[in-house]
């Protein structure tokens, strides 16, 4: 059973910074191909922030967080970063990592929120 565990979520004043990180706790077969971080205000859909591919650390960005935010991992630690840099209130959410099996291909795919079959929690940014 594969399980995805968020932390690293507070709360900031705009112009802080925060790292979340994701550790996937491998099942019988830990062979993810793509990690992302998404995130969810209320009222509104789930959202992708930025993807990682494993094998190539191919990096993926949405266009509101290009510049601030930074996607990375350590694969001994099973563990994907999102280290966010000049927070703003409308970054306020919960964030979720989500592992894909398959690789992706363009921006538009790795984040997409039906491309990912695995998800953690959440972890929840607030921004004031």
């Amino acid at each position: 059973h594969v399980q995805l565990v968020e932390s690293g979520g507070g709360s900031v004043q705009a112009g802080g910074s925060l790292r979340l990180s994701c550790v996937e706790e491998p099942g019988y077969n830990y062979n993810p191909k793509a990690i992302a971080w998404f995130r969810q205000a209320p009222g509104n859909e789930r959202e992708g922030v930025a993807s990682i591919t494993i094998a190539d650390s191919t990096t993926y960005y949405a266009d509101s967080v290009r510049g601030r935010f930074t996607i990375s991992q350590d694969t001994a630690k099973h563990t994907v970063y999102l280290q966010m840099n000049d927070l703003k209130p409308e970054d306020s959410a919960m964030y979720y990592c989500a592992r894909s099996l398959f690789p992706k291909k363009s921006a538009t795919q790795a984040l997409t929120v039906g491309e990912y079959a695995i998800w953690g929690q959440g972890t929840q940014v607030t921004v004031s």
